[in-house]
Formats: C-alpha cells, structure tokens, sequence
C-alpha cells in the first residue's frame, strides 16, 4: 500500500525520567517534560524511564501514543478532580485527530525517519485513579476504550514534533478500539481471544495472556489492576 498520512503534524513529545511518589506509589507519570525532539532506541526513549519495568516500557511498549481530544471527553465525563491536559496520561506522543478506531493491531507506522510497529492498547491501572482523583478512572478507561496504544520500534532514529504520521503497512483487520474490546469482553469467549492472538505484531504479554485463558478457560481477576491494593 502507498504510504498513507494519519496526522499532519504533531501535537506534543514528551519524556521524563524522574520517578517519584503518587498517594503512596512510585510513578513516573507525573514528570513528562515537553521535548523539540525524541531520540528513540530500540529499547527505550532516550530520557525516558518507568517506574513499574514489569507492567511499562520493554522491547513492546518502547513508546506510548495518546489522543489529546481524550482528556476533553474524560473532563466531560466528570472524572478529573482538577484540570490536566497533556502529558498527563504518561504519553510520549500526543496526537490530535486520529484515535484507537483509526489504528489497527501490527500497523507499522513511520513518524519522520522512526519506523514503529503497534502492539497493544494501553491497560490502565489503578495509578490513574491516582493521577486524576476519581476511584473509577481506570474502569472508564477500560470500558471506553479511550486508552491510546504502544508501539514497538523497527527502526531508530529521532522524531521531531514537526513530522508526520504515516501509515506504512495495515497486517491485521483489528483495530486498537476492538482489541480493547476483546481484551475486556465480561463474559468468556475462546473464539475472540483467539482472533486477537492470532494478530501479527500483537505484545507479547497480551499473546500470552490470551492463550492462558483460553487453557484455562477463565478470566483473570482486574481488581488489583483496576483499583490497587486494598486499604
């Protein structure tokens, strides 16, 4: 396919690599600067670290894309406790006019001379019930999909915040909005699961987490996830 351009131009890169406490956890989420231009590495965004290496970055989350338009449907919502925009979320990249509907599973994305693959959705946790004040935040994340998406690097280089954002190759006809869907249906369904890991260019930790479902044949519990330890 002829490459096809998502977004004219970027709205915000960001990076940070200080970690600090949030109500009582380590977070990084808090301290992303803005940044002209990001060195990206196979491995990792030069500048940029985690605090949780289990649950964030490694080879499959290399960088974090999030709709800025997002943050205007969750304060619509009435789950902030005060204003945050952008990089609230942790994000690296901050795009507006394309969202989870408009990017499928495996896309390989070329941003100025980076070339990306998309791997997953982003699952929220409980630190954004932290973050914006509302016990449930990570639940509507969940629910609605608004969750932006990771992407694994296939080429390094440096993107700038004046580049754009094509569409190189479409492998899968899964779109992030559908994984999320899949991912989180209530009710336990095989058939779907297997859909999703069947998608080329799907993370790791989301392939293996489907296909212990399927042998065991049981949802995982979310609340840890979701709302954290309990008190």
């Amino acid at each position: 396919m002829a490459p096809q351009t998502l977004v004219e131009q970027i709205s915000g890169l960001y990076h940070g690599e200080v970690i600090v406490d949030l109500a009582g956890v380590t977070s990084g989420i808090n301290h992303k600067l803005r940044a002209n231009e990001l060195k990206i590495g196979i491995q990792a965004v030069v500048g940029d670290a985690q605090a949780d290496p289990k649950h964030h970055g490694g080879l499959d989350r290399v960088l974090h894309h999030f709709p800025r338009e997002h943050y205007g449907q969750y304060r619509r919502w009435d789950l902030m406790s005060r204003f945050k925009d952008a990089p609230a979320m942790g994000e690296n990249i901050s795009t507006v006019g394309l969202d989870e509907t408009q990017v499928n599973i495996g896309d390989i994305i070329k941003i100025g001379e980076v070339e990306l693959q998309v791997t997953q959705p982003r699952s929220p946790c409980f630190k954004l019930n932290l973050q914006f004040g509302h016990d449930d935040f990570a639940l509507a994340m969940q629910q609605s999909g608004r969750c932006g998406w990771f992407y694994r690097v296939l080429k390094s280089g440096t993107i700038y915040e004046t580049d754009t954002v094509q569409l190189l190759k479409r492998l899968n006809d899964i779109s992030i909005a559908e994984a999320m869907h899949i991912y989180f249906l209530p009710e336990f369904n095989a058939e779907q699961y297997q859909r999703l890991a069947d998608c080329e260019g799907l993370a790791a930790a989301w392939v293996n987490s489907l296909k212990r479902r399927i042998e065991n044949r049981v949802i995982e519990d979310w609340q840890m996830r979701l709302y954290g330890p309990k008190k």
